[in-house]
C-alpha cells in the first residue's frame, strides 16, 4: 500500500488501523474499546487494556535480549562511559523501584525528577513507570522559580536529583537550586532523593534528603513487580517550556504512548531491533523521553544517553559515538548542526559512519543550506520532522517505512498516520487549499501518544488548544503553514510570529530563509517589533561565519531579502552579532530577542542557555544608535 492509502485509513478507519499497530507492545490484559471518543475533545485510547511502559521496555526482551546493550551513558563532561545490557538495566530499575517503594511512592503519586544527563534519570524514569508512579521530569539546572512552580503544580511525594550537572566543563550546582524550590514552594516533598557525583560539596537537609549511594546499597537485590496500568493510567508529566505564570503540565497516557513510540519506529524511523539510536536531546524535553528512553527500548534497541555538546572534546565527538557504537540512526536539533558547519570539516572524515542509515531533525525549522551542507558531508539521507511536546512524536514526517517519498527542502513532509491535519483560516475557521497561508491545525480525535489533558486543568486544555478559531472544535499546533500541490506543509513560523506589515502577514521563517542563503551567514533569527506607523517591521540578528560586520554586508542581505520576498520583507535593522539567545536543547529564544528590541522585560529566560548573550545583543544595538549609525 501506498503513503496515501495507508494515512487515509488511518483517518477513515481508526478502529481497525490502531488495533493492528497495538500488536506492536505487550498486554497484561487485552483493550475492549479501541477508541472511547465519547467526550470530545478527549481522546481515551485502548480502554480496558492494561499494560506498563517499563515491561515493555526493558523485561518482555529478557528473553532473547538480556545480553544486548540497553543503554550507553556517555559523558564528555566527567571523560566517563558506561554500557548496560537489558539485564543490567533491568536490575537497575529494580534498584531504584525498591527505593521508591522503601519511601513510599505508591502508585500515581508524582516523582518530579531534576537529572543531568546520566544513568541514573534513566533509573528514575522507568522505576517510576514500573510501579505505575507519574514522574514529572524537569530540565537540569532550571531557575529556582520556574521548578518551585512545577512542584506546586505537580505537588511530587519525592525528588530525585543530582548535586550538579556539567556544561562545557562548568559544574552546575543542581542542589542550591532545589533547596531554594522547594523554600519557594507551597508543596513541600517528603523525600529528595539525591546522586551524588562529587562534582561539589552539598548541604544535606535533615529527615528529607535520601543519600542515593546508601539507599542503593539497601536494594541491591530487590526485584519490584510490574506494576499494570489501564491503558489511560498518567505515566508522566512534562512541562511545556517557556510558560510564563501557571506551567502548561501536559499528560501522557500510558497505552497509546507506548503504542505511538512502537509504530514511530518502525514508520519513521526504520530502525530494527538490535540496533543503536543516538538522540542527542536532554531528557527534560520532549524528544528526549520519547527518542532517547522510552521508543527505542520499546523497539528493542540500544540507545546512547550522552552529557556534553557537540564540541567537546572537539568536534568530532558525536561521529566518534555513532563509529564506536555502530549507531544506526541519530537524531539532533538543526541548531547543533549549524554549530557543526562552523567548525573543522576535516572532523567528518575522521571517523566511520557506514552504520548510520539516517539523520533525523527536529525542534525548529530546518533550513535547506544547514540540510544540504550535512547531506553532503556525510552522504546520509537527511529527514526533517515536525511535532510538538504535546504530541509527544512527529505530526509531519517522510515516512520512509511505509513509502520512501521524496523530500523537499524546507518542508518536514506529510501528515503522519493517525494525525488529520488541516491548513485553517484562524479568523473565520474555514479550510485552506493548496498554496495558502494559515493555521496548523488538526481534527479530532488526536492520535494514540497525544496529551490527554493539562494536568489538573481540563478546562485550560480545551480553550487553550481546542477552541482558537469560531465555531469550530479542532486542536491548533500555533503554527503558521502552508501546504503545496503534493500535500507537503511548509512551515512558516508560530502564529505569534507571524509580522503584520501594515496588514502584510509575513512569517518569521520566510524572511530567516532568504537571509541563510547567504553565504557568508551561518545563524539568523528575525522578529517583529512594533512601529507607529506599520503596526510592526522586520528586524534580524545574524551570526556570520567569518565574522565580517560591515555596511556591505547588511546591504547584501537587504539585497537578498528584496530579491526572493520584495521590498515590504526588507528588515528596518541587521544586527550582526557573536550569538543566539537558545534554550539548552537549541531552540533560539526569539521572544527575548524581540523584547529586548522593544525596550521590554524579557520575562522568564529560565530555559536559556547562556543569560548573558542577551546583554551582548543590548550592546550591539546601543553601539548603534551611539554610533548614529541608522539602520539601512
Amino acid at each position: 500500500m501506498t503513503y496515501k492509502e495507508i494515512h487515509q485509513q488511518s483517518i477513515e478507519h481508526p478502529t481497525e488501523f490502531w488495533t493492528e499497530q497495538a500488536k506492536l507492545i505487550d498486554w497484561q490484559t487485552p483493550f475492549t474499546e479501541v477508541l472511547d471518543y465519547s467526550n470530545p475533545p478527549f481522546a481515551k485510547w485502548f480502554k480496558g487494556g492494561f499494560t506498563n511502559l517499563c515491561y515493555n521496555a526493558i523485561d518482555r526482551h529478557l528473553p532473547k535480549r538480556s545480553s544486548q546493550t540497553a543503554l550507553v551513558a556517555i559523558s564528555s563532561e566527567t571523560d566517563q562511559e558506561k554500557t548496560y545490557t537489558f539485564a543490567e538495566l533491568h536490575t537497575e530499575v529494580n534498584r531504584m523501584a525498591g527505593i521508591l517503594r522503601a519511601n513510599g511512592v505508591q502508585k500515581g503519586d508524582r516523582v518530579l525528577i531534576y537529572m543531568p544527563m546520566i544513568a541514573q534519570a534513566v533509573f528514575a524514569m522507568f522505576a517510576c513507570a514500573r510501579i505505575g508512579a507519574v514522574h514529572s521530569v524537569v530540565f537540569g539546572g532550571f531557575a529556582a522559580n520556574s521548578l518551585a512552580t512545577r512542584i506546586d503544580d505537580a505537588t511530587p511525594v519525592m525528588i530525585i536529583t543530582a548535586e550538579a550537572g556539567m556544561r562545557m566543563g562548568k559544574v552546575i550546582p543542581y542542589k542550591p537550586l532545589l533547596d531554594e524550590a522547594i523554600e519557594i514552594a507551597t508543596h513541600q516533598p517528603k523525600h529528595v532523593l539525591i546522586v551524588d557525583r562529587g562534582l561539589v560539596p552539598f548541604a544535606q537537609v535533615a529527615d528529607r534528603d535520601l543519600d542515593y549511594a546508601n539507599e542503593y546499597q539497601a536494594h541491591l537485590n530487590d526485584q519490584i513487580p510490574v506494576e499494570w496500568l489501564e491503558s489511560t493510567h498518567p505515566s508522566y508529566i512534562l512541562y511545556t517550556s517557556g510558560t510564563t505564570g501557571k506551567p502548561k503540565g501536559v499528560q501522557r497516557d500510558t497505552g497509546g504512548y507506548a503504542v505511538a513510540m512502537a509504530a514511530s519506529m518502525r514508520y519513521i524511523f526504520c530502525c530494527n531491533p538490535g540496533e543503536t539510536m543516538f538522540t542527542a536531546s536532554d531528557v527534560g524535553w520532549a524528544v528526549g523521553h520519547s527518542y532517547t528512553i522510552y521508543a527505542p527500548l520499546i523497539h528493542g534497541m540500544g540507545s546512547v544517553l550522552y552529557e556534553g555538546t557537540p564540541l567537546r572534546p572537539n568536534p568530532g565527538i558525536w561521529w566518534k559515538i555513532i563509529q564506536d557504537y555502530k549507531v544506526s540512526a541519530m537524531f539532533c536539533a538543526p541548531t547543533a548542526i549549524r554549530v557543526l558547519k562552523k567548525q573543522d570539516p576535516t572532523y567528518l572524515s575522521q571517523y566511520d559512519l557506514s552504520s548510520l542509515r539516517l539523520l533525523f531533525l527536529a525542534g525548529e525549522p530546518l533550513d535547506e543550506p544547514t540540510a544540504g551542507w550535512i547531506h553532503e558531508a556525510i552522504h546520509k539521507p537527511v529527514v526533517d520532522n515536525y511535532w510538538q511536546t504535546e504530541t509527544g512524536w512527529p505530526m509531519l514526517a517522510i515516512q520512509r517505512g511505509i513509502e520512501v517519498m521524496p523530500h523537499k527542502f524546507g518542508s518536514p513532509g506529510v501528515p503522519v498516520i493517525g494525525y488529520n491535519m488541516k491548513l485553517i483560516d484562524e479568523a473565520t475557521g474555514e479550510e485552506l487549499g493548496p498554496d495558502q497561508k494559515g493555521v496548523i491545525m488538526i481534527e479530532g480525535p488526536m492520535p494514540p501518544g497525544c496529551m490527554q489533558t493539562i494536568w489538573n486543568d481540563d478546562e485550560r486544555f480545551v480553550s487553550t488548544y481546542w477552541k482558537t478559531v469560531p465555531n469550530r472544535l479542532i486542536y491548533s499546533t500555533f503554527d503558521w503553514g502552508i501546504k503545496d500541490q503534493d500535500g507537503y506543509y511548509f512551515i512558516l513560523g508560530r502564529t505569534d510570529d507571524v509580522i503584520n506589515v501594515a496588514g502584510h502577514r509575513l512569517g518569521t521563517r520566510e524572511i530567516e530563509e532568504c537571509i541563510s542563503s547567504h553565504a557568508n551567514v551561518a545563524e539568523v533569527a528575525v522578529v517583529g517589533i512594533h512601529d507607529a506607523v506599520k503596526g510592526q517591521v522586520p528586524i534580524s540578528f545574524v551570526i556570520t561565519k567569518d565574522g565580517t560586520n560591515s555596511s556591505e554586508l547588511e546591504a547584501e542581505l537587504m539585497k537578498v531579502v528584496d530579491q526572493q520576498l520584495g521590498a515590504l520583507a526588507r528588515p528596518t535593522a541587521i544586527y550582526i552579532v557573536n550569538l543566539l539567545p537558545k534554550t539548552r536543547s537549541g531552540k533560539i529564544v526569539r521572544r527575548a530577542l524581540q523584547a529586548i528590541a522593544e525596550n521590554r522585560d524579557p520575562g522568564d529566560i529560565s530555559t536559556m542557555e547562556d543569560k548573558l548573550v542577551l546583554s551582548q545583543i543590548l550592546s550591539v544595538m546601543q553601539a548603534r544608535i551611539e554610533n548614529n549609525q541608522k539602520p539601512l
